[in-house]
């Protein structure tokens, strides 16, 4: 789970070129072992940008370090704050949705927004 925090908050670090702070952790599975001697292959890319926070989605494999294969052992959707030298949120910078299916990862994204909002409440 660090590692999964880790690599969300580069991807969230890279977009806004600024710090941030791990907010919620959605969905978070773990859908097969990792074992002894295998990679962690983490990949993490910004689903949605909103005004102060990202959503970030973060898949793990395994690879076999002598056969060489992969597969998806985890997966996890993030959300971080951008905030600034004093700890205060700020804005972050739109994401570009290049293609319908970065759109349509942006629906879900906002979909899941809305979903942990009510939750706080």
């Amino acid at each position: 789970m660090h590692l999964i925090d880790i690599a969300g908050a580069i991807a969230c670090h890279r977009h806004a070129r600024s710090r941030v702070v791990t907010v919620a952790v959605d969905g978070l599975e773990f859908l097969h072992p990792i074992r002894v001697g295998d990679t962690i292959v983490l990949q993490s890319r910004v689903t949605a940008a909103f005004r102060t926070s990202m959503e970030v989605e973060v898949g793990v494999l395994c690879e076999e370090v002598l056969s060489g294969e992969r597969r998806t052992t985890g997966h996890a959707y993030l959300t971080y704050v951008a905030v600034d030298d004093d700890g205060r949120p700020h804005t972050v910078p739109g994401l570009r949705l290049d293609t319908d299916e970065d759109r349509a990862r942006a629906e879900a994204a906002a979909v899941r927004r809305a979903e942990r909002l009510a939750r706080r409440f």
